[in-house]
């Protein structure tokens, strides 16, 4: 088992958490963006984790982006290092075969926001605040947001959005479609946590399915989208659990999955 320094981890009926915990007020840096990607995979691994929920182990401060006095000292090369790290977590969050969860609360703003809008939904509290304000530094926003955005909102909110470089509220994001669910903020973790647990009840090889056709399909062209959809129905229709799932069904009894 990995030790972690920035972030937190922990398992709960089959919900796997990985909690930025960076005091005080989770500022990214290298170092936990590689402990975030080395986080997910474990639990990519852990045929007892079915869920991954990003969270925060701070209720005021999802996370602040980037730690500017660390970007400040870095080399062009460095910065490059840094995209490349950056998209190598956004192949791996966009081709889980679990699903992904976020529970935002707090304060949400730059590459710790980004990587929210890789997972399938996205839970906030009501005082949560957002923003994307790279263009305020010269900079993009270098967790994937410029095509993950534009896919979630479309262009004409993205591309504003990300000119603009504001804040704005949980309720302005629940609007233009960037947070799912809103929820009292005494309430994200219980609700992300009890959401969790209903789709860890679910056939395992069904939500891989489902995330990955609809996530990896909607980049695709609508018959290389059928093609993959295509190749999910034969290999469930090959699986065990299938059968199970048509027998429960017909013999009026709660299904008992298999993995």
């Amino acid at each position: 088992m990995a030790e972690y320094k920035h972030i937190a981890l922990h398992v709960e009926n089959r919900v796997g958490w990985v909690d930025f915990d960076r005091p005080p007020i989770n500022a990214m840096h290298p170092d936990m963006v590689r402990e975030i990607h080395q986080g997910v995979r474990q639990y990519h691994d852990d045929e007892q984790v079915r869920v991954i929920v990003l969270g925060s182990a701070m209720a005021r401060f999802f996370s602040t982006g980037a730690d500017i006095a660390v970007f400040k000292t870095m080399s062009r090369d460095e910065l490059v290092d840094w995209a490349d790290m950056a998209h190598d977590l956004v192949r791996t969050l966009r081709q889980s075969d679990k699903p992904l969860l976020a529970a935002i609360g707090g304060t949400a703003v730059g590459s710790g926001l980004e990587m929210t809008l890789h997972c399938d939904l996205r839970f906030a509290a009501t005082d949560a605040r957002f923003g994307q304000p790279e263009i305020n530094i010269n900079y993009i926003p270098p967790v994937g947001a410029t095509q993950a955005l534009a896919r979630l909102i479309g262009r004409p909110r993205a591309i504003r959005l990300l000119y603009d470089g504001e804040m704005f509220s949980a309720q302005e994001a629940h609007d233009m479609g960037l947070v799912d669910t809103l929820l009292a903020p005494d309430e994200l973790r219980r609700e992300v946590q009890a959401y969790g647990e209903s789709l860890a009840a679910k056939p395992p090889e069904a939500l891989a399915a489902i995330r990955q056709t609809v996530t990896l399909g909607g980049s695709m062209s609508f018959d290389e989208g059928l093609a993959l959809e295509r190749e999910h129905i034969v290999r469930l229709a090959e699986s065990e659990n299938l059968r199970e799932g048509l027998a429960a069904f017909l013999e009026k009894r709660p299904p008992q999955w298999q993995g």
